[in-house]
């Protein structure tokens, strides 16, 4: 009878606790939708640009499935300088010479097997010939740790930075600290600049931390500037900083903010980099627009991996601080739910 008894508690616990029994449902049907979006989608493409090459070759490279541009030899150096192609492939004196994009060592080995496959359909006398192999950025001993790397600094930072700020912030709430405060003369948005930069010192070692670790330490590639890494991953961590502190007004313990975890940080993965999204659904690509961590994956990528600068990476941090902007002032608001003024 006992154990019966605790049973029922527990279910009726469950039962009464609606978010805990929706997310227990919904989180992993999310997640698997998302899966099942992101894997199912199309085959990735190479997309190469031809640069003195005659049809016959070119006609050979897109039976073999690939995306083929012509340009002239500067349009096509612009193209790949922005990363719009993969590669620049030539024929001159009946030997083809590529010049790839670099910074991803799958599609480098898609553009180098395509080129063989249309090389020995024309001339197999020629297919064990090697062409000429160039790279803009990288190198032949490029490793896919090296592709990943930014994305997952990104990432381990947003994520440790959105559930720690999100559980310390609950913790403030729930022993009475929060409360005090806004009995004080203390206004609400001073309260969140206050605890938003005291966080985010913290926030600034950790990211200083963890970029000097992947770069110095396991030896990640490292093109551009330490300094730009730094900004972008302490904006990250700010991002994530007014993400939790904003949800975990939303929950009553520390497993409910975890449970924003399905919600807040999966989906962003799907969408960070880590996988190709030139193989998603055009609409499904917008979705990563919405995602702050692809907007910091990409810089990570552009100064780690392409060496480039402010210029590039602009846009990138711009959005991050819009994002960081938005969530403050939602913050503000939020605090409205345990006090009103």
């Amino acid at each position: 009878m006992r154990i019966r008894a605790l049973i029922i508690r527990i279910l009726r616990q469950f039962w009464h606790d609606k978010r805990t029994l929706a997310l227990m449902i919904v989180a992993p049907m999310l997640v698997l939708l998302l899966m099942s979006l992101v894997f199912n989608g199309e085959p990735y493409r190479p997309e190469i640009a031809v640069v003195q090459a005659p049809d016959s070759f070119v006609r050979k490279l897109e039976q073999s499935d690939a995306i083929v541009r012509r340009y002239s030899a500067e349009e096509a150096e612009r193209a790949l300088a922005d990363a719009r192609i993969d590669a620049i492939v030539s024929i001159e004196g009946g030997a083809p010479s590529v010049r790839l994009e670099g910074s991803d060592p799958s599609a480098n080995k898609a553009v180098l097997l395509l080129l063989q496959h249309a090389v020995r359909a024309l001339n197999p006398a020629a297919a064990s010939a090697e062409p000429a192999v160039a790279y803009l950025h990288g190198s032949a001993s490029m490793a896919a740790f090296d592709h990943f790397g930014p994305v997952l600094i990104g990432f381990f930072v947003f994520f440790f930075v959105f559930l720690l700020s999100g559980v310390s912030f609950l913790r403030e709430r729930t022993g009475g600290t929060l409360e005090r405060l806004l009995a004080s003369p203390l206004r609400r948005w001073e309260i969140v600049v206050g605890y938003v930069t005291g966080f985010g010192l913290f926030t600034t070692i950790q990211s200083a931390l963890i970029a000097w670790f992947a770069i110095d330490v396991l030896d990640m590639r490292m093109a551009g500037s330490f300094v730009y890494v730094l900004l972008v991953t302490l904006l990250l961590a700010v991002t994530a900083l007014t993400f939790g502190t904003f949800l975990s007004a939303f929950a009553n313990n520390e497993f409910q903010m975890i449970q924003f975890i399905p919600l807040v940080i999966v989906p962003q993965v799907f969408f960070s980099g880590l996988f190709n999204m030139d193989t998603m659904a055009e609409w499904l690509r917008w979705i990563g627009r919405l995602m702050p961590l692809s907007y910091g994956a990409d810089a990570l990528r552009d100064i780690m991996i392409r060496g480039k600068g402010w210029a590039d990476i602009a846009t990138d941090v711009y959005v991050l601080l819009g994002f960081s902007a938005v969530v403050l002032v939602l913050n503000v608001f939020a605090l409205k739910k345990h006090r009103r003024i």
